[in-house]
């Protein structure tokens, strides 16, 4: 089984109760990537993306713009894996 870009980013900010999840969803469906969304009990949100590299961050980049009002900071790190999802999903 081929390898698939992974990214793993924690958005930090007033992004939970104001639809972070939601969107997120419906920006995943303009891109060809998998993985899910969720919130933290810490009050960040956790997105897991794959796919194409240059499809996975295009899609975080969408999502970082879509919802930058709400957004503090964000933590990303990337690695190259066999694929974990199958859809694309809030947890």
């Amino acid at each position: 089984m081929a390898n698939v870009h992974q990214e793993t980013v924690h958005f930090t900010g007033h992004v939970q109760g104001v639809g972070f999840r939601y969107t997120t969803l419906q920006v995943a469906k303009e891109f060809e990537v998998t993985g899910r969304v969720g919130n933290l009990a810490d009050g960040r949100v956790l997105l897991e993306a794959e796919g194409a590299s240059a499809e996975v961050k295009a899609f975080v980049a969408a999502v970082e713009e879509r919802m930058h009002g709400y957004i503090r900071s964000v933590e990303r790190s990337s690695a190259e894996g066999p694929a974990r999802f199958v859809d694309f999903r809030i947890q």
